[in-house]
C-alpha cells in the first residue's frame, strides 16, 4: 500500500475517532429526550450493531468508554460529562486518572477491534501511538467543534 493511500485511511480514522467522541459528548449534553437506563459500569453491553468504517469507530470509542468508566467506578454517562467539563461530574481521582482511565479503555477496545478483525493489523500500532500521546483536551475539543459539521 502506498504512504499515500496509508495517510488518507488514518486520517479518515482519526476523524471518524473524533467524529465518535463528538456524537457521544452531543448526545449526553442535550440530555435525555426519553428515560434511559444507565447501565452499571462493568456490565457486559451488546456489543454496537452495523458493519463497516462508522460502526467499527462507534464500537472501539464506546467500547473504550466502557473501559474507563469500569475502571474509574461510574458510568459511561458521567464520564463523558466529566470529560465535557460539567463541574458536577467531577470524578474521583481527578483529570489525571480519568484520562489514564480513558487512554487504556481506549487502548484495550483498539486491541480488541484488531483481533476482531475490525481494525486492519497495519494501522494499530498508528492508532495506539495516537490514543497514546494525543493530548485528551485537544481531542475532545476537537470533537465538540466537530459537533457543529455533524448536525
Amino acid at each position: 500500500m502506498s504512504g499515500v493511500k496509508i495517510t488518507v485511511a488514518l486520517g479518515l480514522v482519526i476523524a471518524l475517532l473524533v467524529a465518535g467522541v463528538a456524537l457521544v459528548v452531543s448526545e449526553v449534553v442535550q440530555g435525555p429526550q426519553r428515560s434511559v437506563a444507565i447501565a452499571r459500569p462493568c456490565a457486559q453491553r451488546a456489543p454496537f450493531p452495523g458493519s463497516g468504517l462508522d460502526a467499527t469507530v462507534q464500537r472501539v470509542v464506546l467500547d473504550g468508554l466502557d473501559g474507563a468508566a469500569c475502571r474509574l467506578g461510574t458510568s459511561r454517562e458521567r464520564l463523558v460529562l466529566s470529560l465535557a467539563g460539567d463541574s458536577s461530574q467531577r470524578l474521583p481521582g481527578g483529570r489525571t486518572a480519568t484520562d489514564a482511565a480513558v487512554r487504556a479503555g481506549l487502548l484495550r477496545a483498539l486491541d480488541e477491534a484488531t483481533s476482531r478483525g475490525d481494525v486492519p493489523g497495519f494501522l494499530t500500532p498508528i492508532l495506539r501511538r495516537v490514543v497514546q500521546t494525543v493530548p485528551l483536551d485537544k481531542l475532545i475539543r476537537g470533537a465538540v467543534s466537530l459537533q457543529g459539521l455533524a448536525g
